[in-house]
């Protein structure tokens, strides 16, 4: 396959700005930037697969530029509905500087910065060497920005096309940038890059996007729909990483595998009959798992996360570290509890039984275990050796109920 056959195969292009640009890709040689603004200190999963591709075109012999948006970002791209809410200066720029160390670290990427050239701009000269060539009939047939003219656009959005477009042309002049490309939701702000190029020097740029990524509901993996899966392991762990991906819905995993992963046709369509023929083995599963985790953040990380999965799988903890723990449950699930109580009073302060009576029930079911282990006796005093390292107990009711003590 050529490569723009692999990318349509894998479903990564969506709009295209010219038939000539498909030549232009297979032969190699186009130097490209894709951009985000720096909303936050991590990337998730949502900018994944615009940075995969961008890491696929760069093996095809294309050279890629990041631009992480340090002047855009104080702006804020309009959203479909509401008005982005301004971030000040000073978390900007903390951003930009995470974002870059951690695209350098995962992707190797040259990064730039559009407030470097921002910043040297008065108004008069935007107006003049930017403004003079947008028609306000061509930006209100945007599509982004015809969805926002009934509940109202202030004009600091409405800008931001013709400062995306300024971005085209900087990195056109002064990077050799002959190619911009984004998710779909960017194809507007690109042709405007585009046509800006094309007026101000009668030269040809291109550009391309790729569909968005959603999840099983049609909802992008983004901050502000609120599942984001940051790429950041401080704030997404690789275990929950590893819990998403093999637990996707069997009609969205191929799909995922082909955007996510470098695995070639021939690996993933084994992989698509096994699911078909062996929906229970979740092979799939495992492998999109498997090579995203790996990509991201390594081979041992991933061996942990397929570690942990096995310890809450088979109710075995006490060999866990702290930060096990916090990481297959998320601190959202500790509760802070004390000591020198019955096991009985732990279960109902915990949250596992609504009553003493109820907890007496549960234990006497052998329904209840703490750390792995089945209590059998409700008056059993909770000691210091309960709490693994010193600080969390695993409280277990039935099969999939657990609840987080930690020492007080």
């Amino acid at each position: 396959m050529t490569l723009v056959e692999e990318l349509k195969w894998r479903g990564l292009i969506k709009d295209i700005s010219s038939p000539e640009l498909e030549e232009k890709l297979n032969k190699g040689g186009l130097t490209f930037y894709i951009g985000t603004d720096p909303t936050a200190d991590s990337l998730h999963v949502g900018h994944l697969s615009s940075f995969l591709i961008s890491k696929r075109l760069k093996e095809a012999g294309h050279h890629p530029i990041l631009l992480v948006g340090g002047g855009t970002g104080m702006i804020g791209d309009p959203r479909p509905t509401t008005e982005r809410a301004m971030s000040s200066k000073e978390e900007v720029s903390k951003n930009f500087e995470s974002l870059k160390a951690q695209v350098e670290r995962i992707f190797g990427f040259e990064v730039v910065n559009n407030n470097d050239w921002y910043k040297d701009i008065n108004v008069i000269d935007f107006l003049r060497d930017y403004g003079k060539y947008f028609n306000i009939n061509y930006m209100l047939d945007k599509d982004i920005i015809r969805r926002r003219l009934d509940s109202g656009i202030t004009y600091t959005e409405f800008s931001y096309m013709i400062l995306q477009a300024l971005d085209f042309k900087y990195l056109h002049e002064h990077k050799n940038v002959d190619l911009q490309c984004a998710g779909s939701d960017q194809w507007g702000n690109i042709t405007a890059g585009i046509d800006l190029i094309r007026k101000s020097t009668g030269e040809e740029v291109y550009g391309f996007t790729m569909p968005l990524v959603t999840d099983s509901q049609g909802k992008k993996f983004g901050k502000s729909e609120g599942n984001a899966l940051w790429l950041d392991k401080e704030k997404t762990s690789s275990y929950k990483l590893y819990q998403f991906f093999t637990n996707v819905e069997d009609s969205m995993v191929i799909d995922y595998l082909k955007i996510y992963t470098f695995l070639s046709k021939e690996e993933i369509e084994t992989l698509e009959k096994s699911n078909q023929e062996h929906p229970e083995l979740r092979e799939a599963h495992k492998a999109l798992a498997r090579e995203i985790i790996t990509f991201l953040h390594g081979k041992e990380e991933y061996e942990r996360a397929v570690n942990l999965a096995d310890h809450l799988f088979n109710n075995k903890f006490s060999d866990l570290s702290k930060k096990d723990i916090e990481d297959l449950f998320g601190s959202e699930q500790i509760k802070e509890v004390e000591g020198n109580q019955t096991v009985a009073d732990l279960v109902v302060n915990i949250g596992a039984a609504s009553s003493k009576r109820e907890a007496r029930e549960f234990i006497n079911n052998s329904a209840i275990s703490i750390n792995g282990e089945k209590v059998t006796d409700m008056n059993q005093i909770v000691e210091d050796s309960m709490f693994i390292e010193n600080a969390y107990m695993i409280v277990k009711r039935g099969k999939k109920n657990h609840y987080i003590g930690k020492k007080k």
